[in-house]
């Protein structure tokens, strides 16, 4: 969505590495895997310790149940086997805390990581949920982060009845996110689901208080 703006260039695709940015240029790009990557923070501080990082969050309960159903839709077309995610998610009925997508799903423990090289001013944190509602606001607030120019406009968007969410227009093009973007999650049981939010709360919790703002999560 960055793209929109004519003075930022975003990197196509998900590089895995902060790419060199010529002078009197920003350059964007995004790798979900940083957020979580033990070795990320340092590397991308000794690369450039005054770069600007945004961080995209959603209710980490319905965050793993997207990882799951990405993992899913990748092992059907590759035909491997699978497990349902109840049985992955759970052990005896309670919550299964090996689980990798759990793991990736305690956000304070991720971002303590960052706040112990980068000042929490250097972060902005993005409302993944307002940003599928109404994309405008959050790029708004992301432009006067990166110090830009507002360039991006309300007309920049429009509402796809067909995809369900907000594709972008620009120079009479339009685009909108891929076909995983709004893909229908996996089943889950409401009983497991509301044990994952409860257990989800604390860790919520300390997250809020770590970055000063309340989320409506489970």
């Amino acid at each position: 969505m960055l793209n929109l703006h004519p003075d930022v260039e975003v990197a196509k695709t998900e590089i895995h590495y902060m790419p060199i940015t010529l002078p009197g240029q920003l350059t964007v790009e995004k790798t979900p895997g940083y957020f979580t990557a033990p070795p990320a923070p340092r590397r991308i501080w000794a690369t450039n310790p005054a770069v600007k990082l945004l961080l995209i969050i959603r209710d980490p309960a319905e965050r793993l149940v997207s990882d799951y159903t990405q993992v899913l839709h990748n092992r059907i077309q590759q035909n491997k086997p699978y497990q349902p995610l109840e049985e992955m998610l759970l052990s005896n009925g309670h919550i299964n805390t090996k689980y990798k997508a759990l793991q990736r799903s305690f956000y304070y423990q991720h971002l303590a990581r960052w706040l112990e090289l980068f000042p929490r001013e250097q972060i902005h944190i993005v409302d993944g949920e307002a940003l599928i509602q109404n994309p405008f606001p959050e790029l708004q607030k992301a432009e006067k982060f990166l110090e830009l120019p507002p360039r991006i406009k309300t007309d920049n968007f429009y509402f796809n009845v067909t995809k369900g969410f907000y594709c972008m227009m620009s120079a009479g093009h339009d685009k909108c996110l891929d076909e995983s973007k709004g893909r229908p999650h996996a089943p889950l049981s409401n009983e497991a689901f509301q044990k994952l939010c409860r257990y989800l709360r604390v860790p919520n919790q300390i997250f809020f208080k770590m970055v000063g703002q309340r989320f409506d999560w489970c």
